[in-house]
């Protein structure tokens, strides 16, 4: 038997939080109240709690807090994707050397619309 806690099969709301999550396109994200806003139903904690629990099989990383930080404990691994995917991030300036971007919410943040879908996501 697993000392690892199995938080059981998603429930209907954490399975659309989580389709939500696929349909982000590389380089965007959206936030934990943006993706209640979208589903109409729930809040951030609530999107926060799915994402604990079911989100490390979908691109979790796409999911962030309003002000851009990266989830702690998950920085680099963040990072390392945001890299790849080319999501815009701010970087802090020389005097803050060693420090963890956040994401350029500005220029990173995803709607959810369809036309941004059909561009790719690249806009």
């Amino acid at each position: 038997m697993s000392e690892e806690y199995d938080p059981g099969a998603p429930t209907e709301y954490a399975e659309r939080v989580l389709d939500t999550v696929e349909l982000i396109p590389p380089g965007r994200v959206m936030t934990y109240g943006d993706v209640a806003e979208y589903l109409g139903e729930g809040g951030p904690r609530q999107v926060g709690r799915v994402m604990a629990l079911y989100g490390g099989g979908v691109t979790w990383w796409r999911v962030v807090r309003s002000d851009g930080t990266l989830l702690p404990g998950h920085e680099l691994s963040a990072l390392d994707a945001y890299r790849a995917e080319g999501t815009p991030l701010r970087e802090r300036g020389p005097a803050a050397e060693g420090h963890i971007p956040r994401v350029d919410m500005r220029r990173a943040r995803w709607d959810g619309g369809a036309a941004d879908l059909a561009r790719g996501g690249s806009g």
